[in-house]
């Protein structure tokens, strides 16, 4: 099973470039963050022409929004939680009826905490501060099994996640209140799969913002995007790919696609 994660930043207004991925790769599931595109709107026959029959997606106008794509069977989950009492659109489930057996797939985009790293001060990072936390209570009374986790984090937690460490430390997306709490909803129970193979001595980014002209130059680059995974699937995990050459198409999202191909048992 090929799966793909990617910040399309607004789906509708980069749809050739969706059409673009898919034929270079293949994906058998792709999970969009920032879809920006209400459910009324949602691109349906344009999205199933590229072979995706099954899709469940959350959205609003302008901003935030999920979507899974598969050509796999989906059922959707429905019991989610109401992050921060917010019908924001920034998660959604579904399980993936997948050769060898079902697996549980999550898409997030968390919020980004505007620019500020006081929560006192900043009511956007008391937000993501709190989104955190409630998805890690609820993933730590979920136990999961046979599930992947993918999106948008909007957190760098690793040293080598960031271009500079000591730069970013007091920059929102690289602060210790974030990578700590970004570290404990991991431990509810997943794995980091792309630092199965890059390791975190490494650096590894798949965000480089719009203001760097020359971004490959600058290079001044984060991990946002991320792919977790259950101990169960880890054997299963075959390879991962950050597709930069993304960051180079026409009109870019300033995020650029995850690719794990994770060799399902049958």
């Amino acid at each position: 099973m090929r799966l793909v994660t990617w910040n399309i930043n607004s789906l509708r207004l980069r749809m050739p470039l969706l059409e673009k991925l898919t034929a270079a790769l293949q994906p058998d599931v792709v999970c969009l963050q920032e879809t920006k595109v209400t459910d009324e709107l949602f691109p349906h026959e344009s999205v199933r022409a590229l072979g995706f029959e099954h899709l469940h997606y959350k959205g609003m106008k302008g901003y935030n929004g999920v979507a899974i794509l598969s050509r796999l069977p989906l059922s959707p989950v429905v019991d989610t939680p109401t992050w921060y009492a917010q019908e924001d659109c920034r998660h959604v489930a579904a399980t993936v009826h997948a050769p060898g057996g079902d697996i549980t797939l999550h898409d997030f985009y968390v919020p980004a905490g505007g620019d500020e790293p006081d929560p006192e001060t900043n009511p956007k990072f008391a937000h993501k501060l709190a989104f955190v936390d409630e998805a890690t209570q609820w993933f730590a009374q979920q136990k999961p099994a046979r599930t992947v986790l993918v999106g948008d984090l909007n957190i760098a937690p690793l040293e080598h996640d960031v271009w500079s460490h000591k730069q970013l430390l007091k920059i929102v997306s690289h602060t210790p209140p974030e990578t700590q709490r970004l570290t404990q909803w991991q431990q509810t129970g997943f794995v980091d799969a792309m630092r199965r193979f890059v390791p975190p001595t490494d650096k590894l980014y798949t965000w480089w913002s719009y203001r760097n002209k020359d971004w490959r130059k600058s290079n001044r680059g984060r991990r946002l995007d991320h792919i977790w995974v259950t101990p169960d699937l880890v054997p299963e995990l075959a390879s991962m790919s950050v597709l930069e050459e993304a960051r180079d198409w026409p009109s870019p999202s300033d995020h650029v696609p995850v690719v794990m191909d994770i060799h399902l048992q049958t």
